[in-house]
Order: structure tokens, then sequence, then C-alpha cells
């Protein structure tokens, strides 16, 4: 590119100098032509020249003073340069090699760039600078520490714009958290009757939110007060809410009529002061009805208590032991010692709620078991029809698993309660698993019992039946199980009077085998024992059709029992 230059340069020299020599050639034609003599023609020819070296002697003092402007700007560019980069903590610049005129335009846009960067960094710094105020003076917090003598280097405005903008943040977050926090207050002491008694109150309620100072300490101020009201509310929602159960406590032990109740202060909502001073009014009232009415109230306190003993399955033995409640003295103090024990048994039982229910639940299942037991042993249910039986087995069983799971759970849980309270979990005056125990024993000795009875009993109607004889007691229905042939008619006339004795206890013992039988356990009739028929009524008017189907159960008991009952066939003579 510079060859290319130069020779453009020394065409261009070239092209003048023919010029002039052209210019020359042309004024001496002139002159010839005119006929100047020669004298003349070197006169004006030194002319010429003197007026053509004036000329480039002018035109070289130009461009040697445009070469010392140069030269001046590119001295006084690297000094800028170097001041610039110094003040914005950049590095020395370095210029590549090149054309005096190009060195100084290129300097000079290099300190334009500079110094529009220097320009630039101030104003942004005076912009943050303004921000940082107007945040600390909102937050109250100290200014960010600069340098405001120097030009701010690039990672000091770095930081100094993100602490800015963690300021605005910081803003937002607690103009949110006091707005939040102003209007919960404002509902509180609405609803507590308050009225602002302190400057900070004043302002948090009064003033313009965008002038409340949202420094930490009144951010903190501003937590406190709102706890402090938070935590009025609860206890006037406590003592509410206390005054309201004492109340309906009262109305049930002075049998308040409903229209009354209707009307009362307890139906009032909310927790405001004139709330809770129209339940305290109320309770008060109560309260000298109470004292007029001491007797019945220890009576209704009473049945509270032994509904709550027998939540938590006290003894007698630990009932005796609160002897006021034998107390015929109705006096205020020992209505206290009864709402002391009454308030003690509550706090036990809703403490430990959760396992007097599993036992209750326990107890629950086990009365049913013992009416299901006494069921199976009611032989009147052998003449229910529609599956009543096969149900009751199935119900029984379920029972079964659920009596034995729940046991176990009761166990678990039992031993749990011990070693967290230390001390034994009772029910009734026993610990749990005596008490289970002991139920299952008495259980198992009371069907022993019934056991030895059935075959007492049993062991004296054979002896009687021995000794004297028995009349037939099987049902009709049961001795009309199919109708009698004609010849069977004529045989049982035949043998009839020979061996009434003998078919007497026959029947008695086919009887006991059917309706006694403890594998068989056929219904009874329900029916008057009737006197014994002639087998040719019976095989005159054969039983009806219904009644057969009816006794098919019946007669396969009867074939299976009649084969395994003993025969007697009278006293030796």
């Amino acid at each position: 590119m510079e060859r290319g230059a130069m020779r453009k340069s020394e065409v261009l020299a070239a092209e003048a100098v023919s010029c002039l020599n052209r210019a020359m050639a042309a004024l001496r034609n002139i002159w010839e032509e005119i006929g100047i003599p020669e004298e003349q023609r070197l006169e004006r020819t030194d002319v010429v020249r003197k007026h053509i070296k004036s000329l480039l002697d002018m035109m070289v003092a130009e461009e040697e003073s445009l070469k010392e402007r140069l030269l001046k700007s590119i001295a006084l560019c690297r000094k800028e340069l170097d001041t610039l980069c110094r003040d914005l903590q950049l590095g020395p610049f370095e210029v590549e090699e090149s054309t005096i005129l190009q060195m100084e335009k290129n300097l000079r846009t290099c300190v334009e760039a500079l110094q529009k960067q220097k320009r630039d960094r101030k104003q942004e710094l005076k912009a943050l600078q303004e921000q940082d105020r107007a945040l600390c003076d909102i937050l109250c917090t100290a200014p960010f520490t600069i340098d405001t003598g120097s030009v701010p280097s690039l990672e000091d405005l770095d930081r100094y714009r993100r602490h800015v903008a963690s300021l605005n943040t910081l803003k937002e977050q607690r103009r949110e958290e006091f707005v939040t926090n102003k209007r919960q207050i404002i509902l509180l002491m609405e609803e507590l009757d308050h009225t602002p008694d302190t400057s900070f109150e004043r302002d948090v309620v009064c003033e313009d939110e965008e002038a409340f100072c949202l420094s930490e300490n009144n951010i903190t101020a501003l937590h406190s007060l709102l706890q402090q009201l938070e935590a009025r509310r609860a206890l006037n929602e406590a003592v509410c809410a206390e005054l309201r159960a004492r109340i309906l406590t009262l109305w049930e032990r002075l049998q308040i009529p409903q229209e009354e109740r209707e009307s009362s202060a307890v139906h009032l909502a909310g927790s405001r002061v004139r709330t809770r001073r129209a339940l305290q009014q109320e309770v008060d009232h109560l309260e000298e009805l109470k004292l007029q009415n001491m007797k019945s109230i220890i009576h209704a306190i009473r049945a509270e208590l032994a509904v709550y003993w027998d939540k938590c399955f006290y003894s007698q033995e630990q009932r005796e032991r609160f002897s006021p409640f034998y107390d015929e003295d109705y006096t205020e103090t020992l209505l206290k010692l009864h709402d002391a024990e009454v308030g003690k048994m509550k706090t036990c039982y809703e403490t430990h709620k959760d396992l007097f229910q599993a036992v209750q639940k326990w107890e629950e299942s086990w009365k049913l078991f013992l009416e299901l037991e006494s069921k199976a042993n009611d032989p009147s249910r052998f003449t229910n029809r529609g599956g009543s039986l096969l149900k009751e087995e199935k119900e029984r069983a379920k029972l079964q698993k659920t009596l034995s799971r729940l046991q176990e759970e009761l166990e678990r849980k039992v031993q749990s309660w011990e070693e967290e309270f230390k001390e034994a979990f009772l029910v009734k005056g026993q610990q749990f698993m005596e008490y289970v125990a002991e139920r299952w024993q008495q259980y198992h000795l009371e069907k022993e019992k019934e056991k030895q009875e059935r075959h007492l009993k049993k062991s004296r109607e054979m002896e009687a039946e021995m000794l004297y004889g028995s009349a037939p007691r099987t049902p009709i229905k049961r001795r009309m199980l199919s109708p009698q042939t004609p010849a069977k008619v004529s045989k049982l006339h035949g043998t009839s009077s020979a061996s009434t004795a003998s078919n007497t206890t026959v029947r008695s013992a086919l009887a006991r085998a059917i309706c006694h039988s403890p594998t068989s356990r056929l219904p009874p009739s329900g029916k008057k024992i009737s006197q014994a028929r002639t087998p040719v009524r019976a095989a005159a008017k054969p039983p009806r059709r219904r009644l057969r189907e009816q006794n098919k159960e019946n007669v396969s008991q009867l074939d299976g029992t009649t084969r395994s009952a003993p025969t007697f066939t009278g006293f030796p003579l």
C-alpha cells in the first residue's frame, strides 16, 4: 500500500515537472512569435523561475508547518492518553507505527473515546450516588463507600450497581412486609378496640406508606407490635372459649331452658373486648344461680364425674378414694372439690383418649362375643330359618379374630404407655392383661359350670327314667316323620299291649337323644308334651307335605341318633 502511494506521488511529481516544462515551452513559443529579444526572454524566464520557486517554497513551508502541528498533536494525544489510562485504570495504550497523519488521527480517536468513557463513568457514578442516597434515607442505612474524587473503575461501578440493586430489592421486600403487617395490625386493633397510644403506633396506622422509614429497627418494632396484638387476641380467644365452655357447663348443670340459652351472649361471634365482657357477665350470672342451686349442681357434677370414671375404667376402690363424692354437706367448698376432680378426670381422659377408646372397643367386642355365645347355647335358635345360624357362626368367628387383634394391639399400646409414664395402666383396678386374663378365665369357668350342670341334669333324668319310666317327650311333628302302612299299623296293634313299657322307654331314649344331644342340637318344638298316640291314627292321617319338607333335616338327625341311643327293655322282675 505504501509502495503504491510512493509510486503515485512520483507520477504526480513527474506530471508536475512535465506541466512546468510544457508551460515554459509554451512561453518560449509565445515569446518567439511576439519577437521578444533574448535578454528579455531571460529576464522573464528568471521572473517565472523566481515565482515558481517562491510558490514552491511557500508550499514547502506550509507542509512543514502541517508536519509540526501533527507532531505536536501526536505528543499532546500521547500525554492525554497516558492521563486517561491512569484515570480509567487502564493499561498503557500502544499505537501502531504508521505515517504521522494516520498516527495523529488514531491517537486523536482514542483520546476522544477515552474521554467519552470517562464522562460516562462519572455520570453513572453520579446517578448511582443519587439512588444510593435516596435508598439510604428510606432504609436508614450507610451509603456505599467509593472515592468520588477519581474516575471509578468498571469493577467499582459494577459493585455499586449491585449494591443499589440489592437496596432496591430490600426496599420492596420491606415495603411489602410493612403493608401486609400494617393491614393485620389495623384489623387487630379494631378487633381489640385498641387505640394507637404511642408515636410509633400512630406512624404505622396513620402515616402515609411511602413516608414510613423502612429501617431494620422499625421493621423489628413492627413485628413486635404485631406479635403483641396477636398474643392479646389469642388470650382473648382463649378466655372467650373458656367462658363459652363454662357457660355451656353451667347451662347443663342448672338445666337452663332452651329459650334462655338462645338469647345468651354465648352466641356472639369473635373475641372482641365487648364480647368478652358480655360472656363474663353471663358467667357471673350463672355462678350466682349455681350458688343458689348448690345441691342439684353437685349431683349433676357427680353424674358427670361418674361418666368420666366409667370412661377411664375406674374401679370401685379408686372411686371411693374421692371421699367428697359421698359428702352430704352441700357447700361451695364441696362444689370446688368436685369441679377440681372433674377437671382432673377430664384431663386424664383427653390425654389418654386413644388408649381408653381402644379398651372401650375391646369391652364392646367382648360383650358382643358373650351375647353370641349365649345365643349359641339357646336351643330355640334352631327354630329360626333364613340362614341366621350361619350368619351367627360367621359373626362369632370374625369377632374372635377381632378380639385377638384388639388384645394384641392393646398389649403393645399399654406397654408403650407404661414405659412412657413409668406406672401401671389399670382397668377397673387391675393391670390390663390381668383384667383380660381374668375375663377369659371367668368365661371358661362359666362354660365348664354349664357343661357340668348339663351332665348332672342328664344323669338325674336317666336315673329317674330307670326307676319310674317316662312319658314320651318327642314333639308330635318329630313322631310323624313318615306315613305308616296298613301292615305296619296292624303289626303295631298286635304288639302294642305287650310292650308298652318297653316302647315308652325307647321313645324316651329317642327323645332324649334327639333333643339333648350336644352334637345334633335339634331345636325343640316349643309345644306341650302330649300323651302317646296310637300308630293307627298316625297311619290314618299322614303328615302334610310341607311338614315333611320342614322335617327333612330332623329325619336325618333322628336316624343317626336312633342308632346310637341306648335301649331300655324294662326293670328286671
